[in-house]
């Protein structure tokens, strides 16, 4: 007996005292409903270099059509594990893996992480502007609880993290033309303010616990095979079905009202390009990405070249038109240029003609003849 208590006061006494003398790491602690996470406060989470030999494994939060593709063609199928809590199409469920992940649920969250191995995660589940502005409460709770939980997994994990942001970041009081990365922002929609709060909040979780978090303030993103989701730029995307379908379109905005756009492919590389830059190459954590600015009725002029008798008519609606009245005319991307090299492929003729072509324009313009 005298031997067995010996030995627990060695082990009590190595246990409880470093060998430096030191004492240990205090580890604060977050209650967010009724999952506590912990972080060291001196961890270090910095992702290890990507590598053709390492390839990533990569979560996608809230999937998104047109990304998924690129990835699984970049990295591998079996490497990309797209997640929603909606049920998603059948050939999207047969294609590659796909999981049930609810972002409000960090219990689940950790399960997927740890049980796939993910390594990157690009978290796009988020409610947009109009639709936010419709109902606070869940964008609140989809935008930013649902943020926390996304941000303390890829910590603890040692995830790279990217979080998309927006033009909607950016409110009345911000210089609107051009738009720097660094400014007053103060946006007035709970979609902004949410993007706001995840840009400020990755940066801190980079210097606080070496998080390797990395964003992009995307303009209006316009894809040919993607249906509107509810965005004040989503005029640029319903213009071209419905000249093709119709002849004829109604916009919501003025027809003098200019944003920054972009075509979805330019997107797509961009958020690559910066996800697989070296570390060292960042100056920033958030970066502005641009590709072009217009007007509604610049981009009716340029459907009018492909489509003559195509016609635009105007019913401004006023919650969308002050949310657009808010946000940058055109984005000061030079930043990311310089750091990393970004460049932009579409400008607006190729945007137009790329979109007409996706959804049949020439068929129209025949039949018309």
């Amino acid at each position: 007996m005298p031997v067995v208590k010996m030995l627990k006061q060695v082990a009590s006494r190595t246990l409880g005292s470093p060998a430096c003398g030191c004492q240990p790491p205090t580890l604060p602690r977050r209650f967010l409903g009724t999952s506590p996470r912990q972080i060291p406060a001196d961890a270090n989470f910095h992702s290890t270099s990507f590598s053709e030999a390492n390839q990533p494994r990569v979560l996608i939060t809230g999937w998104v059509c047109f990304f998924f593709p690129h990835l699984w063609k970049r990295f591998g199928k079996d490497n990309v594990i797209l997640s929603d809590i909606r049920k998603p199409p059948e050939h999207v469920f047969l294609s590659g893996p796909f999981i049930y992940s609810d972002i409000l649920d960090y219990k689940n969250l950790r399960e997927i992480v740890v049980n796939n191995r993910v390594t990157w995660l690009f978290h796009y589940s988020a409610l947009l502007s109009a639709v936010g502005e419709a109902n606070v409460s869940l964008a609140r709770a989809v935008n930013i609880t649902g943020l926390h939980n996304v941000l303390d997994v890829a910590a603890e994990h040692g995830l790279r993290l990217f979080v998309p942001s927006t033009i909607g970041a950016f409110g009345p009081t911000s210089p609107r033309n051009p738009t720097p990365d660094l400014c007053i922002q103060r946006p007035r929609t709970i979609y902004g303010v949410s993007k706001v709060h995840a840009e400020l909040m990755g940066e801190y979780y980079y210097y606080r616990y070496g998080l390797d978090f990395r964003c992009l303030r995307y303009p209006g993103i316009i894809s040919a095979d993607s249906q509107p989701g509810g965005g004040t730029t989503d005029y640029a995307v319903q213009i071209f079905q419905d000249a093709v379908k119709n002849g004829r379109f109604e916009c919501n905005l003025n027809p003098g009202t200019k944003l920054p756009m972009m075509y979805i492919d330019d997107c797509l590389r961009a958020t690559l390009e910066v996800m697989e830059a070296p570390a060292e190459a960042l100056s920033l954590r958030t970066y502005n990405v641009n590709a072009m600015s217009f007007t509604p009725a610049e981009l009716a002029q340029e459907v009018l070249k492909h489509i003559p008798e195509f016609q635009i008519t105007y019913n401004v609606d006023s919650v969308r038109q002050a949310i657009a009245d808010s946000w940058p005319m055109n984005f000061d991307d030079s930043t990311a240029r310089r750091d990393w090299g970004w460049k932009h492929d579409f400008d607006l003729p190729e945007l137009v003609t790329t979109m007409l072509n996706f959804h049949g324009a020439h068929s129209r313009v025949a039949q018309a003849n």
